[in-house]
């Protein structure tokens, strides 16, 4: 495959999961993303990166595709995952409602975010056929007219405290079982998952550093919603990191508060992992506390990208096992 084709029609799923802690049960629905109906596998599918967490019990499965493949290799996956995760008796302390609970369609190269809202909208209608008792909410261009944000979805239904999946009402498919739950589906720029740990067990102090740095709060951060988790005896800042239109956004380099990126000619501007870090040291600092470290879970826009290029140009399918030493 050339690289001028791979460069051109490539989009990314972020495929999030009601599980991580049975490894195996994570690995088989990733390997489901890479192979076709014949059982081959598919050359135009990568798996970029697979992120864990036993606590949250929620894994992150990145994959990597030509947008004309990518439908079908999620619909692989998530098959996988609704045979193997039972939401009734599934346990973790990260908010969910279903056994799937997000299907982010994000455009990487050579494709604008209205196609990959149709791949999400054509995604969600073959997933309820395929999955009895799955049922579906949509978001963003896949949520039509509406095009209503993830986090809108979200506090609509509940998502942040509730596990009674009986009184939802799905925008497709039947009302939601206690074993699928409900699932998320849709399409919207790019969102980077970044966490910041502060080094204390006070969930109070950490829900005002979240809320402090919050973007739909006076002076937080354009783009950055928050919560805050006790997770492995500390708090952890959780931070999802949209992607921007902006014409006053201006500097962009390494060490400034936004880095930029492109995509068929659209020009898009996020907050800098290192300055959200930052900033929540400097909130940590100022009431007497520290900072452990950050997690990036995956990738930034720009690596996303560069990382699907050079796996599928290489015919990696499973370019998770493989990518530190490549890139990293």
């Amino acid at each position: 495959m050339s690289s001028c084709r791979v460069g051109l029609r490539l989009a990314a799923c972020l495929l999030n999961i009601s599980e991580a802690r049975k490894k195996y049960v994570v690995e088989n629905i990733a390997k489901a993303a890479l192979l076709e109906r014949n059982g081959q596998r598919h050359p135009e599918v990568s798996v970029l990166n697979i992120f864990s967490d036993p606590e949250y019990n929620r894994s992150v499965i990145t994959i990597a595709a030509s947008i004309d493949e990518l439908g079908n290799s999620v619909l692989a996956a998530c098959l996988e995952a609704f045979q193997s995760i039972d939401m009734e008796i599934q346990e973790g302390i990260h908010p969910c409602l279903g056994a799937v609970d997000l299907i982010p369609i994000y455009p990487l190269s050579g494709v604008g975010v209205e196609e990959c809202g149709a791949v999400a909208r054509s995604l969600a209608e073959n997933l309820i056929r395929s999955v009895p008792g799955c049922s579906v909410f949509l978001f963003g261009e896949a949520d039509l007219p509406e095009k209503r944000p993830l986090v809108q979805r979200r506090k609509q239904l509940g998502w942040f405290t509730r596990r009674d999946f009986s009184s939802l009402t799905p925008d497709l498919g039947p009302a939601p079982a206690r074993r699928c739950g409900l699932t998320g589906i849709g399409a919207s720029p790019y969102v980077m998952n970044c966490n910041v740990t502060i080094d204390s067990q006070d969930l109070t102090l950490g829900k005002e550093i979240a809320s402090a740095i919050r973007g739909s709060n006076v002076n937080g951060l354009k783009g950055v919603q928050t919560m805050a988790f006790p997770h492995e005896g500390k708090i952890e800042i959780a931070c999802n990191v949209e992607s921007f239109e902006d014409q006053e956004v201006t500097e962009t380099s390494e060490g400034s508060q936004y880095m930029a990126y492109s995509v068929l000619g659209d020009h898009f501007y996020y907050v800098s992992p290192h300055y959200i870090e930052a900033q929540v040291k400097k909130l940590a600092s100022d009431r007497g506390i520290g900072t452990i470290g950050r997690a990036l879970i995956g990738f930034t826009p720009q690596e996303c990208k560069s990382c699907a290029e050079y796996a599928i140009k290489e015919s990696i399918g499973e370019f998770w096992k493989i990518r530190e030493g490549v890139f990293m």
